[in-house]
């Protein structure tokens, strides 16, 4: 049984002072109650996944904040997008993969763009 399967329980038991608070307690309990096999934290603690929200908040703010939210900095979604997609991969070592990847697509559409415009020409 994991956690989450006892929690509703205590929640269940709490006299809240208040019916806000009855009613955030109850909200909580229903979605452990619907979302709970979601929650198997054993399994990503196995597999060497952090489960904690600060590991993520902290790699968020590294890997997005430092780059994205300079002082004076602007940017267009689709360029800070691709921004992080780079520094993502640059974190997870998959930096050179992706961009052989950029590098033989890019070939790849100027080669065919070179094939339409000699079309073109003979047609």
């Amino acid at each position: 049984m994991g956690y989450h399967e006892e929690v509703p329980g205590g929640l269940g038991r709490m006299k809240a002072k208040t019916q806000e608070v009855q009613d955030i307690i109850d909200k909580f309990s229903r979605y452990l109650l619907n979302h709970g096999e979601k929650m198997d934290y054993d399994s990503a603690r196995r597999g060497g996944y952090h489960i904690c929200s600060g590991a993520i908040e902290s790699a968020n703010k590294f890997i997005s904040h430092t780059r994205l939210k300079r002082s004076g900095a602007w940017w267009y979604i689709n360029n800070a997008n691709n921004m992080l997609k780079i520094r993502c991969a640059k974190y997870n070592g998959t930096y050179d993969t992706i961009i052989e990847k950029y590098k033989r697509d890019d070939q790849e559409r100027i080669k065919n763009k070179k094939r339409k415009r000699t079309l073109r020409i003979v047609l």
